[in-house]
């Protein structure tokens, strides 16, 4: 669902029947396509060696409810404006959460976003010639005041306003498919979608999951190929929003995906690459593109003010040399490649 413009690279080997150094069953390996990217999921499990077949069950089902390429979800319907359509708990829990980080970020994250993102070419369809009087005529559509959810349904101010979840939606896939793997008695599972993950417990070899972060050179389109960090993971979620890899250049300028909801113009910064650790992936999914339009300053402000949350920010100084900036909780868990 979200364009792969970011990259983690997984740092082990995928076995398959890897017995494990304690008890509690032997360590298992997927991989499959959904949502427009890759998924990997390595889990251990006393007796199921093949959970693949009721995995992309589960994403198919996610994709039913809160996928904009999917053109009989629910959030399709609500964007055509299709009467009667009513929500499911998939689709309620990642309005609620976009409700939440829009109000905390001052309205920088926004699922209303659509009608810009597409405008711009970021979203289903041809990217249109978007100057300022169409920025201006599109803006009057944006912002979450102008959506509600009301029991089961979605009530909208105008019928031109259109959501898009897909800077939340991918990150709470994984942890759909995170507490699915925990349901069928899963206590050791990574489980990344797209670059995003969500840990628990420990890998094949008995310690912390090892995530690679990639160094945003603009054009690195080879995951793995320029790491920037290592970060050690165990029990939290990760994920990474970043400008290098989805744009497009116009007339000599570089077009990001990153828009801000305040100017409706894509976002360019010093900041160059955000990951977000917290608890759930779809509070860092959303976290990390909010700190992307935010820029460098205002997202370390930010980050500071919340709790049980850390980032790893990639940014470059005014000579052009990469600088790094992380938060006092990352510090043990972090080494160089």
């Amino acid at each position: 669902m979200k364009w792969q413009y970011i990259s983690i690279l997984v740092l082990f080997t995928w076995f398959t029947g890897c017995k494990p150094e304690a008890g509690g069953g032997e360590y298992y390996s997927i991989q499959g396509f959904t949502q427009g990217t890759t998924y990997h999921i390595t889990y251990q499990h006393p007796t199921e060696s093949d959970l693949q077949g009721r995995i992309d069950s589960v994403l198919k089902a996610f994709d039913g409810s809160l996928s904009t390429y999917d053109s009989t979800s629910i959030i399709s319907s609500i964007n055509r404006n299709k009467e009667h359509i009513k929500t499911d708990t998939l689709f309620r829990t990642v309005f609620r959460e976009s409700s939440r980080v829009y109000q905390i970020t001052g309205g920088t994250f926004d699922i209303t976003l659509a009608p810009l993102i597409n405008a711009w070419g970021f979203g289903p369809g041809d990217k249109l010639e978007v100057d300022s009087a169409m920025v201006d005529s599109l803006l009057q559509y944006i912002g979450m005041d102008k959506v509600a959810l009301v029991g089961d349904s979605v009530y909208k101010s105008h019928p031109e306003v259109r959501l898009n979840v897909n800077a939340i939606a991918q990150g709470y896939a994984v942890d759909v498919v995170a507490l699915y793997l925990e349901d069928l008695g899963c206590r050791n599972y990574m489980v990344e979608i797209g670059g995003e993950i969500r840990t628990k417990g420990v890998n094949p070899k008995g310690s912390f999951w090892r995530i690679g972060v990639d160094r945003p050179e603009f054009g690195n389109m080879i995951p793995g190929q320029q790491l920037q960090v290592i970060i050690s993971m165990h029990n939290r979620s990760l994920a990474t929003s970043g400008n290098y890899r989805k744009f497009y250049e116009k007339n000599g300028v570089r077009i990001t995906h990153s828009i801000d909801p305040a100017t409706g113009y894509p976002r360019d910064s010093h900041l160059l690459s955000a990951t977000i650790l917290a608890e759930e992936c779809m509070t860092a999914d959303a976290y990390a593109t909010a700190c992307m339009v935010m820029g460098l300053e205002k997202a370390q402000e930010f980050i500071n003010s919340l709790s049980k949350t850390d980032a790893y920010f990639i940014y470059g100084d005014d000579l052009g040399m990469y600088q790094v900036w992380h938060t006092e909780g990352l510090r043990k868990y972090i080494e160089t490649p």
